[in-house]
Formats: C-alpha cells, structure tokens, sequence
C-alpha cells in the first residue's frame, strides 16, 4: 500500500469519525431543544400529507453543519492559491499596466501555459509545500514557470541551468554540487532549497523583508538592484520595485510572475485549463549510501528508467554516488517496503542485480562499440540510459541493453 492511499484511507476514517460525531450531537442538540411530544411531528401527520402547524426550521447547528466540515483540498492549485499574498496588492496604474500586458501574452498563447504546467505536474506540489512552510507568498513557487518554463533540465546561453536557472558562480556560492556525474542546480530538491534560501537570505541582510525586492536581485544582482534603489530615493521617489528603473529582463520580471499568478488565481476567469496535479507530491525520496544506477534502480523497484531519470535530471552519468548526492527520487506510488528495502541495499546486493543485460564500461569503451558489441542501437542506448552526454562515459558507469 502506499503513502498516498495509507493516507487517504486514514482521511477517510478520521472523516467519518469527526461526522458521525457531529450527527450524534446534532441528534442530541435537537432532542434537547425539541418538546418531550409534538403531535405535529406523529407518523399519522406526516401520512397524510399533513403540513405540521409548527413550522420546522434547522437549528444553527444544524445549519452550519456541513460549514463546520473543512474538507481537505484534493489538489495543489487549490492549496497554491490559498497561499497567493499578493493577488490583493494595489499597484499604481503603471505597474498595473505592465502585469496586464504579460496577462495578455499569456491569454493569447493558452496551449503554452497548459504545456508548461503539465511540466510542472511531478514539482508543484512538493515546491509549494516548501515555500508554504517557510511563509513565503505562494507566488514563489511559480519563480520556475519564468525561470525555467519548469523544465529542470533547462539551460540559457549563458550558463545558468535547472529550474530555478543558476549560473554555476551562484551555485557554487549556495553549495550546489558541480561535477562530472552531478549537477545539483538540475536536482530539484537541492536547488529548491538553495533558490529559497537565497531569496531570504538577500531579503533579509538587503530589503528588510521585502521578497519582491529580493527577486529582482535574484534576476539581476543585488548590487545592480541597490544602486537603482539609491537613484530613486535621491530622486524623491519610493525605493520599492515598481519605482526602480532596473535592466528590461529585471523590469519585466515581476509583472511576468504577477501575470501568471493572477491567471492560476482565476484560470476560468481567462479560458485557461490546468493538468490535476494531486496536493501530495508525486515522488518519494529514497537515502542511499551505496552507489546505485537508474538501470540498476529500475529492476529493484520494476520502474522504468525513463521515469527514474525525469525525476533525478541532476545525475549526469545515470548514476548516483553518495560522495555528491545521497537522495534519490522515485515515483510516489512505489510500494513503501520497497523503497525501504532499497535505502538498505549494500553493494552485495546490487552486484547480484547486474546481469548480462547490463554492460559495465570499461576503459576506451565508446557508444558505438558498445552498441555493435550488443547488436543494438545508438540512440537505443541513449535512450535507455537517459545519457544526456553519449560522449562522455565513465569507466564502471552501468549501462541497461534493454529498455526493461
């Protein structure tokens, strides 16, 4: 069974209990409230049709009762916008002016929007919980639909890579992990903890609080954001955002987010559909202390690879090695046995799950000998592997022949 039906089933329980508790009180509320005999209220009355001479009306409890039951919601968009703290603000004309022209962008290309949050469906749940948790505006959580259009995979021109686009100079500085087999600005989990820490880190030594100030830094410098704030208040003017006069990328980038977040805020309102994403997150984490490859976690936990690998962008080689990165993610649905099991495998047993459709490269070893060696293809082997670098093997990496 697993987390997710575990807790459902226990929702369910905990839900009846809580509502017959209620009937019973309500049942009690009443018989308390109501006269010992009221012949208005006789099965006889009622049988024939009879209209009581008393009229009936619910008590408040009774009234309120199914308000007093605060159900659960059943999906992240919901939770997401219960989070939202800006969608109130009043911004001058202006500023409003600059959020309606990418409103309208975005209204004129729906099919982007819905592409986009259809990437987003295995991330938004857990990244809004994260943000939730630190008191953040729930707009944060949709920083990767500008950085990124989340894609976790993503990478600009310039460098910068994963959802939340770090160049390697910041990642570095935030401890993300850089090396050959390992990238954490592209492991979602990482770099989401880094992103945010970021964001309260600048807010807090730079902005007094101010997040969205923050965010301006983190699209352009906090030193570039500075000085346009010191121009401005010797201009007389605020030193908020909407006052600055900041590069183009910077100037667009908050009335890109407030754009996206009024339209997830109302998607009817502008014709736009969004994928059900459950309010759980759609993966587990699993502590592993024993180097482990996608294709090796595939047999253990009969998962493919291509999932596996969607969900670990950050491992370059197809491999994990607790020395860079001891977390790996897998579907949510994985039985829990299993994945226990899994965090406890030792070296012992993953030797045992290597078999003759598994190639350990060796030394001088290349794709294509490899490939003809097998009798399969090139891009079969890329694909299998979620090789995002063909050319770029390494000695003992573990490669699947097969797409099982």
């Amino acid at each position: 069974m697993t987390y997710r039906t575990i807790r459902q089933r226990l929702v369910l329980s905990a839900g009846s209990t809580v509502i017959m508790g209620l009937l019973m009180a309500a049942a009690a509320n009443s018989q308390a409230s109501a006269p010992a005999y009221d012949p208005s209220y006789s099965d006889a009355s009622l049988s024939n049709n009879k209209t009581p001479s008393t009229p009936v009306y619910p008590t408040p409890f009774q009234a309120h009762f199914w308000e007093a039951l605060a159900l659960e919601p059943q999906d992240a968009w919901t939770t997401l916008r219960h989070s939202f703290q800006w969608q109130d603000l009043k911004l001058p004309p202006e500023a409003q002016a600059r959020v309606d022209e990418w409103i309208e962008y975005y209204r004129a290309s729906p099919h982007n929007i819905a592409t986009i949050t259809e990437r987003a469906t295995p991330w938004l749940a857990w990244i809004s919980q994260q943000v939730s948790e630190r008191n953040l505006p729930g707009e944060i959580a949709l920083i990767p639909f500008v950085e990124s259009s989340f894609d976790p995979s993503a990478r600009s021109h310039r460098g910068a890579a994963g959802l939340w686009q770090f160049m390697p100079g910041t990642g570095d500085a935030l401890g993300l992990v850089r090396n050959g087999s390992y990238d954490g600005r592209l492991d979602v989990i990482t770099s989401t903890n880094a992103a945010l820490d970021y964001l309260e880190m600048q807010a807090d030594e730079w902005y007094e609080g101010d997040i969205i100030l923050s965010l301006a830094a983190y699209n352009a410098g906090a030193g570039t954001v500075n000085r346009a704030q010191r121009k401005a208040l010797s201009q007389g003017l605020g030193g908020d955002y909407w006052n600055l006069s900041l590069p183009h990328e910077t100037m667009q980038y908050i009335p890109k987010l407030k754009a996206i977040a009024t339209i997830i805020n109302d998607p009817e309102r502008f014709n736009v559909s969004l994928p059900d994403i459950h309010v759980e997150p759609a993966f587990a984490k699993v502590q592993l202390e024993q180097p482990l490859s996608i294709a090796q976690a595939s047999q253990l936990l009969d998962v493919s690879q291509s999932a596996l690998a969607e969900l670990n962008p950050g491992l370059l080689n197809g491999s994990i090695d607790p020395r860079s990165a001891q977390t790996l993610l897998v579907p949510e649905e994985v039985d829990t046995q299993v994945l226990a099991q899994l965090s406890q495998t030792t070296s012992t047993d993953l030797a045992a799950t290597q078999s003759s459709a598994i190639h350990r490269v060796e030394r001088g070893d290349n794709l294509s000998a490899i490939a003809s060696r097998y009798n399969v293809t090139q891009n079969d082997l890329i694909r299998w592997n979620a090789l995002d670098r063909p050319e770029s093997l390494q000695p003992g990496q573990l490669l699947t022949l097969s797409g099982h």
